[in-house]
């Protein structure tokens, strides 16, 4: 599904950019003169305008997603790791430190 968002934003930019650029009384020629479609870059200058905002789009999404995913890996230290050191520290006594180490050591259900 997160593959998909790239290519339905791009998607739904090309579709509204033909009514964006419509004319008020309907007339595609009226409002743009020789800068839009009656010369210059023609029909391309909309579609370079498109494809820069599904690309700036593009590059948001990535920078969220690149920013927001969490390693799972943390440090390198497993649960068995973390407990012996809060024993080694005193901040747990050993019944603490044995019942939560039996926890650990059973069989996942």
């Amino acid at each position: 599904m997160k593959h998909l968002a790239l290519p339905v934003i791009s998607v739904c930019a090309m579709a509204s950019a033909g009514p964006a650029s419509a004319a008020p009384n309907g007339d595609w020629r009226a409002g743009y003169g020789h800068m839009m479609w009656n010369g210059g870059h023609g029909i391309f200058g909309g579609l370079m305008m498109v494809i820069f905002w599904a690309f700036i789009i593009g590059l948001i999404f990535l920078a969220v997603r690149g920013f927001s995913t969490r390693s799972d890996t943390g440090n390198g230290q497993t649960a068995m790791d973390v407990l012996r050191e809060r024993y080694a520290r005193g901040e747990i006594d050993e019944d603490e430190f044995e019942r939560r180490l039996a926890k650990l050591e059973s069989p996942k259900r």
